[in-house]
């Protein structure tokens, strides 16, 4: 796995186990379920990740109370949890807004944990992913205008497909951006612009 998606992980790992103590297999079904795009993460990734935390110091392991001695056969789940170090290296990771941040790979994970960031940083990840997408939807347009005449039809409608689509988180994010810059203005947390019956919504995964 490349450095950046090991240190996107990092911070899943981290951050879901900020909210409780969770054991290996527990973690890895809610990294499949909320977060989607570690659906290709599996054993073979995440349990050197957590190897990796523990020699930081930065999780711990527990061996779970069961209620006296195992039963035979049976082996109880290592747990782990966060420790003081591994809580601030989670805020430290929350609190960078560089390109990283924004790109296809870590994007979906640092807003799944907007909640636990600084309003300052989400505001600067929102506009650099922003940024990013019109930069794509240039590429496309500029693309799809040298090639139109060379493409069959339903590669045609395949390129419009992911045009719309980029267009339509492009249109999230100008919702979001608005909410959090009219938060900051008034003091109060940012509505979701899924609180709109006019929105466009999130993008559809």
């Amino acid at each position: 796995m490349s450095g950046h998606r090991s240190g996107v992980l990092e911070l899943a790992v981290l951050g879901l186990l900020h909210e409780t103590p969770m054991h290996g297999y527990e973690l890895r079904k809610r990294l499949n379920s909320f977060l989607g795009t570690f659906r290709a993460f599996g054993y073979g990734s995440l349990y050197p990740c957590l190897k990796d935390l523990l020699a930081q110091g930065l999780i711990a392991e527990e061996q779970p109370d069961m209620l006296g001695k195992p039963l035979a056969g049976r082996r109880s789940k290592i747990v782990y949890r966060l420790t003081a170090e591994g809580k601030e290296r989670l805020q430290q990771l929350l609190a960078e807004p560089g390109p990283a941040a924004w790109e296809d790979d870590g994007f979906g994970v640092r807003f799944a944990f907007f909640g636990q960031t600084r309003a300052d940083v989400r505001l600067r990840i929102l506009e650099g992913r922003r940024t990013r997408l019109e930069e794509r939807l240039d590429g496309v347009r500029a693309a799809m205008a040298r090639t139109r005449e060379r493409l069959d039809s339903y590669t045609l409608e395949l390129h419009r497909h992911g045009l719309e689509s980029v267009e339509r988180e492009v249109r999230w994010l100008n919702e979001l951006i608005a909410s959090e810059r009219q938060a900051g203005e008034t003091g109060q947390q940012p509505a979701p612009p899924g609180d709109n019956n006019n929105s466009a919504g999130p993008p559809a995964s």
